[in-house]
């Protein structure tokens, strides 16, 4: 193989190879009959890079009537093809062979049965003095029945071998190059192939000699309007199988292409390029926005609402006054608010050990309601809108459809969230132990002074004489009053200033918990929601690659 034949094949594999990845990663997202084509194109091209690269497969399409096979003949220059009045003459392929070894395998896949060895490879001399070359290659000639045939059979044969071929031959003549059969459902959909389709307008002998440019000139226009050059192999000429004409330059450039084996390739290579073109149409243009901080944090903000996080932040909240009262509280009374369940322990929310196993966390909070299951379906459907903004429909869906994908889980998965969420619900505040103090010396000076009272009093009861108790200057009441009073007096302050400072302090680790609990959110939404939509951003970045590979313009 020459090295422009083997760089064309490298190319042609890096084709190949992004096709498979793209046709990969459009399972289950795009359309399936363009999938389906494009896994067909990739089984198509790896049948017939698997077998012989020396021969050019040829075929000749002809309607009825057009002498396809007599042209066919003469192009071989022996009468192989049966051509006669009756129609159709042409009931099952038949090849003419050029280089037979290697071939059987080849036309194996292509179900030919009936083969004729013509002669040996074919050589073309390239080039002049030193760079002067000579190469070979082998050629199969296909004589195939009519598209047009009334026998179901013979089309079948035909929209098969139309796909499978390298070269392909349109033969029409003048009465019917026009047909809309022709040009609509064969033609048009292989111009991509304008680079190995040859147009040829057979029987010229029946026109008037001044009238073949003037029908040359329609049948290029018509070729033109399906989408084939107008230059270059598939420009049409004319010939005639009866007379010879144009006979001998038709046969010289299907010698040529054949000898310079590059045929296959170029048709391979416009078909994976056809197929990673209806891929990218199927996907949509336009790429996906993309994870924005905006888009992740009204997520965070959305699934935080749905997580009840305002009614865990008001418990801590309220656990928080309860303990801070079980300590700053007036002793007398501080046993009642022990009858107080801790809001936090109700939800089943505390502190958690840190080598505990947060996947067994679990709260008490009550089942998502349906304001709550709407906020979460709001944010993450809002969230996949903003992400997938500017990429096609198919791509839209299949990143809505990545971020609902762990829907069931989520508000378990929320739950997790809150109740692996760090409290602090155990831990005091500093100020607690001097409050806690200060009402313990509260308490002690109101016992020391009941009891100076309570001694009192008995010893007046039995009649002991004793001393009457001292005073204060300035307070007619004795200091064992004064000690009771001002115990209870402290203690009632000490109480009243702590549940003010508790109320404003437990607004502050109120908003401490609400933070905590985002990140947590954060952490979850970030799990459930923007990692399965991440792997689609990235899957449509490796799609766009691959396409874009498959279907790179040739420098």
């Amino acid at each position: 193989m020459n090295p422009r034949s083997r760089d064309q094949d490298v190319s042609l594999s890096d084709r190949i190879s992004g096709l498979a990845q793209a046709v990969e990663i459009a399972e289950g997202r795009l359309d399936a009959e363009v999938i389906r084509g494009a896994r067909e194109t990739l089984e198509r091209a790896a049948q017939r890079r698997a077998l012989s690269a020396d021969h050019t497969v040829v075929g000749f399409f002809g309607a009825t009537g057009s002498g396809k096979s007599s042209l066919f003949n003469a192009v071989v220059g022996q009468d192989l093809a049966r051509s006669a009045a009756r129609r159709p003459t042409t009931s099952a392929p038949l090849a003419a062979i050029w280089g037979d070894e290697g071939s059987q395998p080849l036309l194996d896949w292509l179900d030919v049965a009936d083969r004729r060895v013509v002669g040996p490879a074919l050589s073309t001399s390239t080039g002049r003095g030193r760079k002067a070359s000579t190469t070979s290659g082998g050629l199969v000639l296909l004589d195939l029945p009519d598209f047009d045939s009334v026998t179901r059979e013979h089309r079948q044969i035909v929209q098969r071998m139309v796909g499978l071929v390298d070269v392909v031959v349109w033969v029409v003549d003048p009465q019917k190059y026009a047909d809309a059969v022709l040009h609509q459902d064969f033609v048009q959909p292989l111009a991509r192939h304008g680079a190995v389709t040859m147009v040829v307008l057979n029987q010229a002998d029946r026109l008037d000699e001044r009238d073949v440019p003037s029908v040359l000139a329609s049948l290029t226009e018509l070729v033109a309007q399906d989408g084939l050059p107008a230059t270059g192999p598939s420009a049409p000429v004319a010939v005639s199988a009866l007379t010879g004409q144009g006979v001998p330059q038709l046969r010289d450039r299907i010698h040529a292409v054949a000898a310079q084996r590059a045929a296959a390739g170029q048709r391979l290579e416009a078909d994976v390029i056809h197929s990673a073109g209806e891929l990218a149409r199927a996907a949509g243009e336009g790429d996906p926005r993309g994870i924005t901080k905006d888009a992740s944090e009204r997520l965070t903000a959305g699934l935080a609402r749905a997580a009840g996080i305002d009614l865990v932040a008001d418990a801590a909240a309220r656990s928080y006054r309860l303990r801070a009262g079980r300590h700053t509280g007036w002793i007398a009374t501080r046993w009642l608010a022990r009858l107080r369940k801790d809001p936090l322990k109700r939800l089943h929310i505390e502190s958690h050990d840190k080598h505990s196993d947060p996947g067994v966390h679990r709260t008490s909070l009550p089942p998502m309601n349906a304001s709550q299951k709407a906020a979460a379906d709001s944010a993450v459907r809002g969230f996949a809108d903003d992400v997938s903004q500017g990429a096609g429909e198919p791509w839209r869906r299949s990143i809505r459809g990545a971020a609902r994908s762990n829907e069931q889980r989520l508000p378990d998965a929320l739950d997790q969230a809150v109740a692996r969420t760090k409290f602090s619900a155990r831990g005091a505040s500093w100020w607690w132990i001097v409050f806690d103090v200060l009402q313990w010396l509260a308490m002690l000076v109101t016992v020391l002074g009941l009891l100076w009272l309570l001694g009192l009093f008995l010893a007046e009861y039995f009649q002991i004489p004793l001393p009457p108790p001292p005073t204060v200057e300035g307070f007619p009441l004795p200091v064992p009053t004064l000690m009771v009073l001002a115990g209870v007096v402290l203690a009632l302050f000490l109480a009243l200033t702590g549940a003010v400072i508790a109320s404003l302090a437990s607004r502050v680790r109120a908003s401490r918990v609400r933070r905590r609990l985002q990140r947590s959110v954060r952490t979850t939404a970030e799990e459930t929601v923007q990692a399965p939509v991440e792997h689609e951003l990235e899957a449509h970045r490796e799609f766009t690659g691959a396409v874009a590979r498959a279907a790179l313009t040739r420098r």
